[in-house]
């Protein structure tokens, strides 16, 4: 069985070309991936991520809210009892915030210019440890 992973557009940003490309790869890694579109509520996220029972969220932030929006979906799942579900960053995100989001609750940042292929490898360590601690 593969693990789930909700790839997910938060705030206003209306971009998603990234988002599909990643959802794309990732699904044909062998993943399998709910894409939420664009312009989703954090709680939105929450509740499409309890209902699909995923493994990981994957928020996709070119607006430079990041620190904001990855903070308050962490918030949102620990407050939902799901702190379990572990929540990764990609987008514009300088290297300077990588450090402040995994700080927030970030599992995993992959900022601009990340390869796909490292994605990939992340996204498997990362549930792959989340399967073995269960």
């Amino acid at each position: 069985m593969s693990a789930r992973i909700l790839v997910a557009k938060p705030g206003l940003d209306g971009h998603d070309r990234g988002a599909k490309i990643v959802a794309r790869t990732l699904r044909d890694a062998g993943f399998e991936v709910i894409y939420s579109g664009i312009r989703q509520r954090i709680e939105d996220i929450v509740s499409i991520a309890l209902q699909e029972d995923v493994a990981v969220v994957g928020l996709s932030i070119l607006s430079g809210a990041h620190l904001a929006l990855t903070t308050r979906v962490v918030d949102a799942l620990k407050a939902a009892d799901a702190a379990d579900i572990a929540v990764v960053v990609g987008g514009t995100i300088p290297q300077a915030d990588v450090a402040k989001l995994t700080a927030a609750g970030a599992a995993a940042v992959f900022p601009t210019g990340t390869s796909l292929e490292d994605l990939v490898t992340g996204v498997r360590v990362l549930t792959a440890e989340r399967v073995s601690e269960q």
